[in-house]
C-alpha cells in the first residue's frame, strides 16, 4: 500500500505542473499566431507603400518630361503648385 500512496502523492504532485505547463503551450502558440498576423500586417502595408512610390516616380518623371526641373516635379507630385 505504501508504494501506491507515494504514486498517488506524485500524480497529486504533477496535476498541477501538467496544468502550468499547458497554459505555457496555449501562451506560446497564442503569442506565435499573433506575431504571424503582425507580420501579415506589415507585409501588406510595404505592398501598399511600393505601389504608392511607382505611382509617385511616374508622376515626378511625367512633370519632367514636360520641361521642370526635378525638384519642381517632387514638389508638384508632393501636392505644391507649378511655378513657371
Amino acid at each position: 500500500m505504501s508504494e501506491e500512496n507515494a504514486k498517488k502523492e506524485t500524480s497529486k504532485q504533477c496535476g498541477g505542473k501538467k496544468k502550468a505547463m499547458l497554459a505555457y503551450g496555449i501562451i506560446q502558440i497564442s503569442a506565435t499566431v499573433v506575431s504571424a498576423i503582425s507580420l501579415a500586417a506589415i507585409a501588406l502595408g510595404l505592398c501598399a507603400v511600393k505601389q504608392e512610390s511607382k505611382a509617385f516616380n511616374g508622376c515626378v518623371q511625367d512633370v519632367i518630361a514636360e520641361g521642370n526641373t526635378s525638384a519642381q516635379a517632387v514638389r508638384f507630385c508632393n501636392g505644391g503648385k507649378l511655378k513657371k
